[in-house]
């Protein structure tokens, strides 16, 4: 098996070492195995395939963090074709909580959130996905 080394805060490596031990994993590189293994079948869903869909993402980071309030509106930008909506508001003393709501493709929405989560500083990222048959539309 090849060795991949990757850079990390050290309490990110404290929380998976944590984990691992408290979840029975073997060590922290099984932990990354299993994490890596579900991030790259997140979006491998035939049953979205060729579907239109809306999907909300919603972001939490330090607004003290580098860029990422400026990376956000990047982002919103670049893929204005498919974010139909985006929402900015301030949480708790340090964060800031970004909501895009997005109607595409599985490709396009997958595109965006891969982009969001690559940015730097982005603490969490979560999202939901949902078809827009005219069965579910009403009108």
């Amino acid at each position: 098996m090849p060795i991949v080394s990757v850079s990390m805060p050290e309490d990110l490596v404290d929380r998976l070492d944590q984990f691992a031990e408290e979840h029975g994993y073997s060590g922290r590189s099984e932990v990354i195995r299993d994490a890596s293994r579900e991030l790259l079948d997140e979006f491998d869903d035939q049953s979205l395939e060729g579907r239109l869909l809306m999907a909300t993402v919603t972001v939490l980071f330090d607004y003290q963090a580098g860029d990422v309030e400026a990376e956000m509106m990047e982002i919103r930008h670049e893929f204005d074709d498919i974010v139909e909506s985006n929402f900015h508001t301030h949480v708790g003393e340090n964060a800031c909580l970004e909501l895009f709501v997005l109607e595409g493709t599985l490709e396009a929405i997958s595109t965006v959130v891969g982009t969001i989560r690559a940015t730097k500083d982005v603490q969490t990222v979560s999202y939901s996905v949902l078809p827009m048959d005219d069965d579910l539309i009403v009108e």
